[in-house]
């Protein structure tokens, strides 16, 4: 995490942006004790039904009308200056119309709980309901994966029973000729095949050894492809932050990590499938073609601390590098579910980054006991998401951020958090804080899909 145990108790913790490296060739940011945090706007979660975006009156809204005053002789859009912004506008109008389609369209569509049962919005119920497997085939899969933002990655697509408890379907009306999947899905009561719809867009979150892991503080030397979404991101040759794996261009890791001076795409270098740090320096890495940080993010509160990080070129899955899958809503997790930490960041506070890559396990801690008052005092909001020990012991830490907070449910690892921050490493009642992916799903896929 970055982070620095210098505060006093009751301030709140400090923060070093980039983790502690002993060779770092950046100055120290100056420490900021962060302000009392704001509860997060719900606008800015994703909501269970789908958030459009807001129509914003502008020029290009009425294409077919050019807004300045008529003119003296009463004509409009007669000069040739005129013409070319009318053209100009109708040509804009007809870009926002299709970006904005494009937008909403996959708006509808969402994969659900931990089976990956394909849903679809209805405007007219206001609700979603399962794709029944009735007339359905992978080319329609294809396509709705396209639309969630995996251009260029399908698994598999296959009927499942619907234990969900829906009493009405999506079907597919095969005789509505070739248009595209929405316009041909209809409600039913019925679905006489009694299956939905299981869709997996990509082949993730399947560990290489499942071998237990229990340095991060505390924890233990990972073994070949035990976490193989696990990548480390350089500046300079020197390890900075872990990510994580999500498609074969796309990494998360955390906002923080790519603050200023280190907005920059060509400054990074991402390195995966490799256990030790020392090993890196013989390798190439892939570079980094486009860096995104969450706009809502606080650099004062670490609020919103995600980010991504698309590849120049895209990685190779093998048996030690593989993705991780994003979280789908409806995951139900235990208040003390089990979730690994893995990353380079120091095996002690101040200590320098580890050369091997660790691993360990902490579980959850509900918010409410995370902010009360001897613990953090109200300083983790909706978009964070605390894990470890109060008692102390095991940590992520310096080094650690934007790596990888996962956990096991239905044989699936699932990224449900990235390192975010805490007060220290591994000290009683201070346990760490990750940012809460499960709330920022839709804005991955909203990032992958708007990618070109």
């Amino acid at each position: 995490m970055a982070l620095n145990s210098g505060s006093p108790p009751g301030v709140g913790p400090y923060y070093e942006n980039h983790g502690y490296q002993p060779e770092n060739p950046y100055p120290a940011q100056p420490t900021v004790a962060p302000n009392v945090y704001e509860v997060h706007p719900a606008q800015y979660y994703p909501s269970p039904v789908p958030e459009y975006t807001p129509r914003v009156l502008t020029h290009a809204s009425n294409p077919a009308v050019c807004t300045q005053p008529k003119s003296p002789s009463g004509t409009v859009c007669t000069s040739k200056t005129k013409k070319a912004l009318c053209v100009t506008m109708t040509l804009g109008a007809v870009l926002v119309g299709a970006a904005l389609a494009a937008g909403l369209l996959w708006k509808f569509i969402r994969l659900y709980g931990p089976n990956f049962i394909l849903q679809v919005y209805s405007s007219q119920r206001k609700s979603w309901h399962p794709v029944c497997r009735d007339d359905w085939n992978e080319n329609y899969g294809r396509a709705a994966c396209r639309d969630m933002g995996y251009k260029n990655s399908f698994y598999s697509s296959r009927g499942i029973a619907d234990n969900s408890g829906a009493t009405s379907f999506m079907k597919l009306n095969t005789s509505a000729g070739n248009v595209d999947i929405y316009k041909k899905l209809y409600h039913s009561d019925a679905c006489s095949s009694k299956a939905v719809v299981s869709l997996r867009c990509i082949a993730c979150g399947v560990r290489s050894n499942l071998s237990r892991q229990s340095r991060i503080v505390g924890g233990q030397n990972a073994l070949p492809g035990a976490w193989p979404w696990q990548v480390s991101l350089h500046v300079q040759n020197i390890h900075v932050c872990g990510g994580s794996i999500i498609t074969p261009e796309w990494i998360v890791t955390a906002a923080h990590c790519v603050e200023k001076p280190l907005n920059s795409p060509w400054q990074w270098t991402a390195f995966a499938g490799i256990l030790t740090q020392s090993s890196m320096f013989y390798v190439k890495g892939h570079r980094v073609e486009k860096v995104i940080s969450h706009p809502n993010y606080d650099s004062k509160t670490k609020n919103n601390d995600i980010a991504l990080m698309k590849l120049h070129t895209p990685l190779t899955f093998n048996e030690v590098v593989k993705p991780v899958c994003l979280p789908n809503p409806g995951m139900m997790l235990e208040p003390e579910q089990h979730c690994w930490i893995s990353g380079w960041g120091a095996t002690q506070e101040k200590g320098k980054t580890s050369d091997v890559l660790n691993a360990a396990m902490v579980p959850l801690i509900e918010p409410r006991r995370c902010n009360r008052k001897y613990v953090y005092d109200g300083l983790i909001t909706p978009a964070m998401i605390c894990a470890g020990f109060l008692q102390g012991t095991v940590d992520s830490c310096q080094g650690d951020s934007g790596g990888p907070l996962v956990t096991l449910k239905n044989d699936v690892w699932w990224l449900i958090g990235d390192t975010s921050w805490g007060s220290g490493c591994a000290q009683a009642n201070r346990p760490g804080v990750y940012g809460n992916v499960t709330i920022f799903t839709d804005w991955i896929y909203r990032q992958m899909r708007a990618d070109d």
